[in-house]
C-alpha cells in the first residue's frame, strides 16, 4: 500500500515540473512586460536579470508553502488517503487550466487557480466523507478553512482595485514631474526618484520578504526589524547619491537602471509569492507521505489524520532552488511565455496600431461616459491649468525614438516602465510579507493598465479596443475561479471513486490535452506572425513600394489559389474541404483588414508633400479588401449550399465555372507578373483584354442560366448560388484591373518623387 502512495508522490512532483513550465509561461508577463515593452536593455540582458531574480526569490518562498497545506482546508480532519487525492486532483487541474490560457495567450492568475482548485477538491472529498462516514459526519464548514479562504479571495479581488488606482495615481504625478521629455529633468529629479524607487523595493523585498526566507536566521530577522528605519534612510541617501554621481560622470539614464533593478525585484517577488502555486501542493504531499511512513506499517492510510500538516515547517532550500532553475529554463525557451507577454504589452502600448481585441457595447459605454465626465471637469478647471497639464503629457515625438537607439520601437517609455515595476513589486512584496498569496498577474496587469490610462495611452482611437481587452482578461480571471473549482471538484470525485485506474486515465487525458493545445498554439503563433509581418514594424524597416508590391502579390496569390480550391470543391461537393476553405478566407480577410488598418503608418513614411502617391496606395488597399470580401461571398454560400444538401450544380454549370476559373486564373497570373516586374506597358495587351474577354464569358453564362431557369432545368437554390458566383467573379475581374491601375499610378508617382528628391 505504501508503494502506491510513493508512486503518487512521484507523480505529484512530475506534475509539479510540468506545472512550473506552464505556470512560468503564463506568469512571465508579470515581470517582463515593463522591461521588454520599454526596450530598457537587449532581451538577453533582461532575461539574465529576471533569471537571477527568480533564483533568489525562490529562497524567500518557504513561508508561503503553508498556504497549500492549511490555507484552504483543515488537514487534521482528513485522512492521509484523502489528502493525497485532494493534492493529485489539484495538480492535474492546474496543468490543464494554465496550459489552456497559455495556448490562447491570455494572462491568468496562477494564485486564483491554485486557491480555487484546493477549494474545489477539498469540498469534493469533504462531501464524500460526510456521505460515507456516519461516525465523523459533521458539516462542510468544519473541514474547510473558510475564514482563511475568504481572506485570500478578498485580498486577491481587492488587490485588483488597489493596483489599478495606485498605478494610475503614481504614474500621473510622476509624468507631471518628468513629462514625456523626461531626459531634460533627469539632472534635477532623476537621482531622487531612483533612490526612492529602489529604497521602496529594498524595503518590501529585503526587509518584509525576509520573513519567508529559508536562508536568513531568526537573529538576522531580529536585527533587520530593529534597524529598519536606519536601513531605509541609508538606502535612500546612498542610492540617490550613487545615481547622481553616475549621472554627473556618465550621463546614465536613471530610469533604465530603475527598470532593470525593478525587473530583478519583481521577478524575485514573483518567485517568492507564486512558487507555492507550482510546488506547494507536491511539497505538502511529500510531507504527508513522510508522516505516513513515520507512523509505521501498521497504520492504515484511511485512519491516519494529517495533524503534521498544521505546523510551520520550512521548505528545503535545495528543493526551492531546483524549482527556480526549472523556471529559468522555461523562461528562456517557452514560446507561450512570449505570446502571453505580448498580449499585455499591446494593451498598454503608447502608440496606436493593430488592435487584437474588438470593441463592445460595454467598452463603448465606458468611453462615452468618461468623455462626458472629462468635459465636465474641463468646464470648471481654469484654462491655464489645463494648458500646463496638457503640456506635460504632450508626446512631441518622445514616444517614437529615433532608429538605432536602445529605445527604438518601444511600446512605452522608461518612465512608465519604472512606475510599473516599482508599484507592482511593492504591492506584491507587502502581501508576501503578510503571507497573503495575492495574484502577481492581477497586480502587474492592473498596475500596467492604470499607468497606461494615466499616461493617456488609451486615446479615442484605441480606448474601446483596449477596454475590451482588459474586460476580456478580467473576465477570464473570474472564469479561472469557476472552472478551477468545478474541474478540481469533478477530478477529485473521479479519482477518489475510481482509484488507480481513474488516476492513470486522468494522466493520459492530461497528456493528450497538453499535446493538443501545443498544436493549437503553434497554429495561432504562425497566424499571428503572418499578421505581424504586415504591421507597423515592417513598414519602418522596409521600402514602402517594395512593401506594397509584396502585399499585393501575396494577397493575389492567396486569393486565386483559394478561389481555385473553392470552384473545385463545389464541383465535387466536397463539404469538408469547403469548410477548411472558409477558414482560409477568414484569415485572408484578417490580412486584408490588417493592411487597411495600417495604411496610416504606410502613408506616414511617404514624403510630406507626396499626396498623389498616398492617394493611389489607399485605392490599392481598398481593392484588396473588396477582393477578399468577394471571396467570402463565394466560399461561404458554396459551403452552405453543400452542407444543406441542396441540389448539386449540373454538368453545364460545372463546365462553365471551370472555364471561368481558367480565365480568371490567367488574369491573375498576368496581373502578378506585371506588378512584380513593373511591366505596366503590357497591361493593355494582357490584363485589360483578358478582363473584357472574361466579362463576355460571364455575361454569356448568365444568359445561359436564365434560359435554364425558364426551362425549369435548375432548382431555386441552385440558381441563387450559381448567379451569386457569377456576380462575385465579375467583381473579381473588375477589382483586379482597377487594383493594377492604382498600383501603376502609385509606382509612377513614387518614382517621380524619388527623382525630385
Amino acid at each position: 500500500m505504501e508503494n502506491i502512495y510513493l508512486i503518487i508522490v512521484i507523480i505529484l512532483f512530475a506534475l509539479a515540473i510540468s506545472d512550473l513550465i506552464v505556470g512560468v509561461s503564463n506568469d512571465a508577463v508579470n515581470f517582463l512586460n515593463s522591461s521588454l515593452g520599454s526596450k530598457a536593455a537587449p532581451r538577453f540582458i533582461i532575461m539574465i536579470i529576471a533569471s537571477a531574480g527568480i533564483v533568489v526569490g525562490t529562497t524567500f518562498s518557504s513561508g508561503m508553502m503553508e498556504v497549500a497545506r492549511k490555507g484552504i482546508f483543515h488537514p487534521d480532519l482528513f485522512y492521509f488517503s484523502e489528502i493525497m487525492m485532494i493534492f493529485l486532483a489539484v495538480m492535474l487541474t492546474d496543468i490543464l487550466l494554465l496550459d489552456l490560457y497559455n495556448t490562447f495567450a491570455l494572462p491568468t492568475s496562477t494564485t486564483v487557480s491554485i486557491v480555487f482548485e484546493l477549494l474545489g477538491a477539498s469540498v469534493a472529498v469533504s462531501l464524500i466523507k460526510l456521505g460515507s462516514d456516519a461516525e465523523t459526519a459533521g458539516t462542510l464548514g468544519e473541514y474547510i478553512n473558510s475564514t482563511k479562504a475568504l481572506a485570500i479571495i478578498s485580498g486577491i479581488l481587492l488587490s485588483v482595485i488597489i493596483a489599478f488606482i495606485i498605478g494610475a495615481i503614481v504614474q500621473y504625478f510622476v509624468r507631471l514631474i518628468f513629462s514625456f521629455q523626461y531626459k531634460k529633468y533627469l539632472r534635477y529629479f532623476g537621482a531622487v526618484w531612483g533612490g526612492l524607487a529602489i529604497t521602496a523595493i529594498t524595503y518590501f523585498i529585503v526587509i518584509k520578504g525576509a520573513k519567508g526566507s529559508s536562508l536568513i536566521t531568526d537573529n538576522g530577522l531580529e536585527w533587520i526589524r530593529q534597524n529598519t528605519m536606519a536601513i531605509l534612510l541609508f538606502s535612500f541617501l546612498g542610492w540617490s547619491l550613487i545615481l547622481q554621481i553616475f549621472y554627473w560622470f556618465s550621463k546614465i539614464n536613471v530610469f533604465r537602471g530603475i527598470v532593470l533593478v525593478g525587473t530583478f525585484a519583481l521577478a524575485m517577488a514573483f518567485a517568492g509569492n507564486d512558487l507555492v502555486n507550482f510546488i506547494g501542493v507536491p511539497v505538502a504531499g511529500l510531507k504527508a507521505f513522510q508522516d505516513f511512513s513515520a507512523a509505521g506499517g501498521g497504520v492504515s492510510p484511511d485512519s491516519l489524520l494529517m495533524d503534521g500538516l498544521t505546523g510551520s515547517v520550512k521548505t528545503n532550500t535545495f528543493l526551492l532552488l531546483s524549482a527556480g532553475i526549472i523556471m529559468v529554463i522555461t523562461l528562456y525557451f517557452s514560446k507561450k511565455a512570449r505570446s502571453v507577454t505580448q498580449t499585455e504589452i499591446n494593451l498598454s502600448r503608447q502608440s496606436e496600431g493593430y488592435e487584437r481585441f474588438g470593441s463592445s457595447a460595454f467598452s463603448r459605454l465606458i468611453v462615452r461616459k468618461v468623455i462626458e465626465f472629462n468635459h465636465s471637469v474641463r468646464s470648471v478647471m481654469p484654462r491655464s491649468w489645463q494648458r500646463q497639464i496638457n503640456r506635460r503629457f504632450e508626446l512631441n515625438g518622445a514616444a517614437e525614438p529615433k532608429k538605432d537607439t536602445k529605445e527604438d520601437k518601444a511600446y512605452f517609455d522608461l518612465v512608465r516602465a519604472s512606475v510599473n515595476l516599482t508599484v507592482a513589486s511593492i504591492i506584491i512584496s507587502f502581501a508576501t510579507s503578510l503571507k497573503l498569496p495575492l495574484s502577481t498577474t492581477y497586480v502587474t496587469f492592473m498596475v500596467a493598465m492604470g499607468t497606461s490610462l494615466a499616461d493617456r495611452a488609451w486615446g479615442r482611437e484605441s480606448a474601446v479596443y483596449r477596454i475590451t481587452g482588459v474586460i476580456t482578461v478580467i473576465g477570464g480571471w473570474f472564469f479561472t475561479a469557476l472552472i478551477a473549482f468545478t474541474v478540481a471538484f469533478i477530478v477529485a470525485n473521479i479519482i477518489t471513486h475510481g482509484g488507480i485506474i481513474a488516476i492513470v486515465g486522468m494522466l493520459l487525458v492530461a497528456l493528450f490535452f497538453l499535446i493538443r493545445t501545443h498544436a493549437i498554439h503553434k497554429k495561432r503563433s504562425e497566424r499571428e506572425k503572418e499578421l505581424e509581418e504586415l504591421s507597423e514594424e515592417e513598414i519602418e524597416e522596409g521600402n514602402v513600394v517594395e512593401k506594397c508590391t509584396r502585399e499585393i502579390n501575396h494577397m493575389l496569390n492567396t486569393v486565386i489559389n483559394t478561389f481555385n480550391e473553392t470552384i473545385t470543391s463545389v464541383s465535387k461537393e466536397d463539404r469538408k474541404n469547403l469548410k477548411e476553405i472558409n477558414k482560409k478566407v477568414e484569415r485572408l480577410n484578417d490580412e486584408a483588414k490588417s493592411i487597411k488598418n495600417n495604411v496610416h503608418y504606410t502613408l506616414s513614411k511617404l514624403q510630406e508633400d507626396d499626396i498623389e502617391t498616398g492617394h493611389f496606395y489607399v485605392q490599392v488597399t481598398d481593392y484588396l479588401r473588396e477582393m477578399a470580401h468577394s471571396l467570402t461571398f463565394i466560399a461561404g454560400p458554396s459551403y452552405d449550399h453543400i452542407a444543406n444538401q441542396h441540389k448539386s450544380l449540373n454538368k453545364e454549370q460545372i463546365s462553365e465555372l471551370k472555364e471561368l476559373n481558367k480565365q480568371i486564373t490567367l488574369l491573375f497570373t498576368n496581373t502578378m507578373h506585371i506588378i512584380e516586374n513593373n511591366a505596366f506597358d503590357e497591361m493593355n495587351d494582357t490584363v485589360v483584354n483578358k478582363q473584357q474577354e472574361t466579362l463576355r464569358f460571364i455575361d454569356q453564362y448568365r444568359k445561359s442560366q436564365i434560359k435554364r431557369i425558364k426551362k425549369k432545368k435548375t432548382s431555386t437554390k441552385n440558381s441563387i448560388l450559381y448567379l451569386q458566383l457569377l456576380n462575385e467573379m465579375k467583381n473579381f475581374t473588375l477589382h483586379t484591373v482597377n487594383l493594377l491601375k492604382s498600383q501603376r499610378d502609385f509606382i509612377i508617382n513614387q518614382e517621380k518623387v524619388d527623382q525630385n528628391v
